[in-house]
């Protein structure tokens, strides 16, 4: 079993940036994939990047060349940098992880951009 924890999350402008991190209750290097999804009011959840145990990488279409993810092997976290936010990336992000065939999750943490 994982159990994930999220941080980072909360209030930024348009054009700001914030960092979130994800903390696993075991070691990530056993962990296949971490990643972090996003849900919008009244949208489905949508991946905004995932990060294999080896470092590979895939963004979302909503990601790309703005956000960046990354991993802490030793402190056993996965982070998301997220620069020039927009409005539209307002939603509950959540951070998941793919164990031993089973998907896990986080509480989720607010991310709100406004003017």
């Amino acid at each position: 079993q994982v159990h994930l924890v999220e941080s980072g999350g909360g209030w930024v402008q348009p054009g700001g940036s914030l960092r979130l991190s994800c903390a696993a209750s075991r070691s990530i290097f056993s962990i296949n994939t971490m990643g972090w999804y996003r849900q919008a009011p009244g949208k489905q959840r949508e991946l905004v990047a995932k990060i294999t145990n080896v470092g590979s990488t895939k963004y979302g279409d909503s990601a790309k060349s703005r956000f960046t993810i990354s991993r802490d092997n030793a402190k056993n976290t996965v982070y998301l940098q997220m620069d020039s936010l927009k409005p539209e990336d307002t939603a509950v992000y959540y951070c998941n992880a793919q164990y031993l065939r089973m998907d896990y999750w986080g509480q989720g943490t607010q991310v709100t951009v406004s003017s």
